[in-house]
């Protein structure tokens, strides 16, 4: 049997493995990477803006396991639980979180410097500042008028760790919370991924059990996306190997849930452009979490070659790589991750993600011995 901590431990190490894996090569294309680097399978990867004249003059860097704003902002929710030690809603994204990633610096291995986690942030992140501290809205309209993505759902796993078990639980506060900075489809997906990561806590859990739960919960596009993308890769099982066929496959069907296909780069003759990139809708899903499904799927649950073959189809490499990692971190626990990836993770990124994990597993069991003290208590009202 897997420890609940060891799980824990899973999930936060493989956070960063995803993240840092995927980050080298994010936006970039199935068929770019193919060509750049033929197939993409360790922490040791160069980022392929390394010799670009103008992030060498911004001081970025990326690869050799460096994470991004994924992993920063996992521990930025695990700090906030640690705090408040209990159950959050939008009202703590306003507050605490704000105050983690705003204000209160750590060190961000992307810019090699003690920052703020803002500093580092995609807009849409940097929304949640403006929408709770410059425009002082209600903490559940904080997501209103945000660009629809994924950045809600990227660092949600720690949600599906205090309610480890109990899937809805999970989807219900994920939502809750993530309500304050995301909208749509993008808030759905943080709340199906955090009730994936709950059941995945459970002994004997398999990668269809998983699907089942994420199908018994999503709602709208992102379910018709999980359910079609799922059924694809079974199908695909006896061609796993013919990578080619399996993400044509896979990103044909995306694109009835998610119209940019390859088109994510923000360029000035797209400006005022009218597209429905990015825009809420019922009909729609992100990308990240159904292909992250259906990698696992297609790979029967291989840890390895699961997060490698996800990273490997392009685009949003490291959330990718990220949402299969936390899953099957939390199936199996840290000991499927290999000792000199987590020596590497923590020494690019001035990290001990063991300590970070232990601490948080505490307040998380905590947590869930006065849930079930609760539930006892009601039970016995019924006595």
């Amino acid at each position: 049997m897997i420890s609940f901590r060891d799980r824990v431990r899973g999930v936060v190490v493989s956070t960063a493995l995803g993240d840092a894996m995927g980050a080298p090569v994010e936006k970039l294309t199935y068929e770019q990477i193919k060509e750049q680097y033929g197939r993409v399978a360790s922490l040791r990867t160069k980022w392929y803006k390394t010799d670009w004249a103008e992030d060498a003059r911004l001081g970025r860097m990326r690869g050799h396991g460096i994470v991004t704003d994924d992993t920063l902002m996992t521990v930025a929710l695990m700090n906030v639980y640690g705090t408040e030690r209990r159950h959050l809603d939008a009202y703590d994204m306003g507050n605490e979180f704000v105050k983690e990633i705003a204000y209160r610096p750590t060190f961000v291995p992307e810019l090699n410097k003690e920052a703020p986690v803002m500093d580092r942030l995609f807009y849409p992140e940097k929304y949640i500042f403006m929408r709770h501290v410059l425009a002082n809205c209600d903490p559940r309209e904080g997501g209103i008028g945000n660009m629809v993505n994924c950045g809600a759902a990227m660092y949600i796993a720690p949600v599906g760790i205090v309610n480890a078990g109990h899937p809805k639980a999970a989807y219900d506060e994920a939502i809750l919370f993530a309500i304050g900075h995301q909208s749509s489809y993008g808030l759905e997906a943080a709340g199906v991924l955090a009730a994936c990561v709950a059941r995945a806590f459970e002994d004997g859990v398999t990668v269809d059990d998983i699907v089942e739960t994420a199908l018994q919960l999503a709602k709208d596009g992102t379910r018709e996306a999980i359910a079609e993308l799922t059924a694809a890769a079974r199908e695909l099982k006896p061609y796993r190997d013919d990578m080619d066929r399996v993400v044509k496959t896979f990103q044909s069907i995306m694109l009835k849930y998610s119209p940019m296909g390859d088109d994510v780069h923000r360029k000035l003759e797209k400006v005022g452009v009218p597209s429905n990139h990015y825009t809420p809708s019922r009909l729609w899903s992100i990308e990240e979490l159904p292909m992250a499904l259906a990698f696992m799927v297609l790979n029967d649950g291989d840890y390895y070659r699961s997060i490698c073959d996800g990273i490997n189809s392009g685009r949003d490499t490291d959330s990718i790589g990220v949402m299969i990692g936390v899953i099957l971190g939390a199936m199996y626990g840290v000991s499927i991750v290999q000792d000199d990836d987590v020596e590497l993770l923590n020494g690019a990124n001035r990290l001990n993600l063991i300590g970070i994990a232990d601490r948080f597993c505490d307040v998380a069991m905590d947590m869930i011995t006065e849930d079930l003290a609760l539930s006892d208590k009601r039970k016995r009202m019924f006595q």
